[in-house]
């Protein structure tokens, strides 16, 4: 169980952010070398979205903890639609520009999820007793 300074400080966030921050200098890179400035930004904003969704997701899950607990399942789920709803809108926009950064974008959603999900992973298996 983590204390009430835990959740308001949302430590597990930093190594979230650290990895997502590693991730981007490198996707930026290996999207440049692949395939030019555009594939360097679009994985640059894959990496970004995630990081961005996340961080969303646990300062709205701290503060509905720390209001009321029973409050977690339906604003959980509330932000999630609403965030899910929004990236598929804006990811449909910039579809249909055809946008060369694109592919670059969703290669580098799906590694900065498992790069998030993997430092989230780290952080709890390597709390103190």
């Amino acid at each position: 169980m983590r204390t009430a300074a835990e959740v308001k400080s949302l430590p597990h966030v930093n190594a979230g952010l650290a990895a997502s921050g590693v991730l981007a200098v490198l996707a930026a890179v290996v999207g440049y070398a692949m395939r030019g400035p555009s594939s360097a930004a679009g994985a640059v904003a894959g990496v970004a979205l995630v990081a961005a969704s996340y961080t969303i997701s646990s300062v709205v899950l701290a503060w509905a903890a720390s209001v009321n607990p029973r409050l977690l399942l339906t604003v959980g789920l509330g932000t999630y639609v609403v965030k899910f709803t929004l990236i598929g809108v804006v990811m449909a926009a910039i579809a249909s520009t055809g946008w060369a950064g694109l592919p670059a974008m969703g290669v580098a959603i799906m590694a900065a999820v498992v790069a998030w999900s993997g430092s989230q992973i780290w952080w709890v298996t390597h709390l103190p007793s």
